[in-house]
């Protein structure tokens, strides 16, 4: 199997990307599939966004409004774009290790 390298940018919006993935308020889960539509994307908030029930820096969520970023993950295979209405994450997506749990806090309110 393939290694598949993402830079740090794709990397962190995967991670997020694999959180709104399992929140039932922005995707929904093709049972046939596995692969998980993310229809509602997060919006900035002052300097950070609300992913599910984290909130991350705008700076780590900039991947959001990266068209560049979603042609990344979709050439890769671990992703199919709507820029910006919609992405797809593949079972790839879905189970790519990124790393990037550290960026996500608990929000407080």
């Amino acid at each position: 199997m393939k290694k598949i390298k993402l830079n740090k940018l794709q990397n962190r919006t995967l991670a997020l990307f694999q959180v709104l993935a399992r929140h039932e308020g922005s995707a929904s889960i093709d049972p046939q599939t596995g692969e998980a539509t993310i229809t509602h994307m997060p919006r900035p908030h002052g300097d950070h966004v609300h992913v599910g029930k984290f909130v991350v820096s705008g700076r780590d969520a900039s991947g959001f409004a990266n068209q560049a970023v979603w042609v990344a993950l979709e050439r890769k295979g671990l992703a199919k774009s709507n820029f910006p209405m919609s992405i797809t994450l593949t079972r790839e997506g879905l189970e790519f290790d990124t790393g990037y749990g550290n960026v996500l806090s608990k929000s407080d309110h």
